[in-house]
Order: structure tokens, then C-alpha cells, then sequence
């Protein structure tokens, strides 16, 4: 018998799943009436996609071969997701999540590149979610660390040991429940069923 702890999910799985949990959210925002059940539903549903998309922003930066290029594929991505972003919500201050995602992986690569000094590390890192805040990209300082949190437990998860996966998620979760406790739990059931690949 098929039970939900024995599916495991792929990385190319998940990320159909994020992008169909991404599509869901913006069709209940941008066209159904706000308020109604239907339209929460499909919100709660919604709040899948960030924090997969972050978890595997962070496996991405582990295993790429380039990660100037990774970085730099990700930051025109977001400059040319800037035009639908602008034609939908107009110049209000706010930006799309694809930045959110490029700062993380600027964090990662500050990380990495200064992991043998904390200090420096740590107020680097910060500068990067205090400009996330100030900028006004999706998620903001939150999505910054979500990225950081799970390449940084990652790494204990890659090294086979059992509590990496759930500190990871216990870490994070916390920033998850901001946009919602259902939302969050969903995210934590596709992200747990991760098969490494």
C-alpha cells in the first residue's frame, strides 16, 4: 500500500509542483473576488511555491558547475520578469520574487566565499536581507534567509546525517508560517519528500 512517506519527489517534480502552486496563487489574486473561500483556498494552496523554490535555489547553487552563470541567468531572468510585474501591479515600490531568489544566491556566494570569517560573514549576509527589505522584493529579508537556511543545514542533510532535513525545515518554518500555517505545512511535506536528485 502507497503511503505519502514513501513517495519521494525529484527536483525537476518539485519544481513542476511550485510552479503549478505559483500559477494557482496569482490566478486568485490577479482574478478571483478577494475574501471569498474559493479564493483563500487557492492562496493557502499558493504559498507552496516560495519555499520549494528557495529550497531548491539552495541545491542548485550546491551542484552547479558555474555559479557565476547561475547567478547571472537568474538576475536577467528577474530583470525580464520585471516587465509582467510592472504591467500588473504598476510602479508601487515592489519587485518580483526572482530578485529575491538572485539576492539569495549573492548570500550563498558571500557565504561560501567568507564562511572562515563569521563576523564578516554574518554582516554581509545581513546587509543582503536589510536590502532585500529596503528594496521591496517579494518576500524580502524572509526569503533571503530561507535560501541561507537550507544550503546551510543542507550541507548536513548531503552528509547523510538523519536530522539535517528536519532542522532545515524546523529552521525555516517559522519564516514560512509569516505568509501562512497551511501554506507552510503543505511546503514542508513537498520539500521532506526530496529525493536528492
Amino acid at each position: 500500500m502507497l503511503s505519502i512517506t514513501s513517495i519521494r519527489l525529484s527536483g525537476s517534480t518539485m519544481k513542476l509542483i511550485a510552479l503549478f502552486s505559483m500559477l494557482i496563487d496569482h490566478s486568485a489574486y490577479y482574478l478571483m473576488e478577494h475574501g471569498t473561500l474559493l479564493y483563500e483556498a487557492m492562496r493557502y494552496f499558493g504559498r507552496i511555491a516560495f519555499p520549494v523554490f528557495a529550497f531548491l535555489i539552495a541545491e542548485g547553487f550546491r551542484h552547479t558547475r558555474n555559479r557565476m552563470k547561475y547567478f547571472l541567468q537568474l538576475l536577467s531572468f528577474a530583470l525580464i520578469s520585471e516587465v509582467p510585474w510592472y504591467l500588473l501591479n504598476g510602479a508601487d515600490g515592489t519587485h518580483n520574487v526572482m530578485f529575491t531568489l538572485t539576492l539569495g544566491v549573492l548570500a550563498l556566494a558571500a557565504f561560501e566565499t567568507m564562511k572562515k570569517d563569521g563576523i564578516l560573514c554574518g554582516v554581509v549576509i545581513l546587509s543582503i536581507t536589510c536590502f532585500a527589505f529596503w528594496s521591496g522584493v517579494d518576500y524580502e529579508w524572509r526569503g533571503i534567509l530561507m535560501v541561507v537556511i537550507f544550503y546551510f543545514f543542507g550541507e548536513a542533510y548531503h552528509h547523510s546525517f538523519p536530522t539535517g532535513e528536519k532542522v532545515q525545515l524546523l529552521c525555516t518554518f517559522p519564516l514560512m508560517m509569516h505568509y501562512g500555517i497551511v501554506g507552510a505545512g503543505l511546503a514542508c511535506l513537498v520539500i521532506a519528500r526530496y529525493d536528492g536528485t
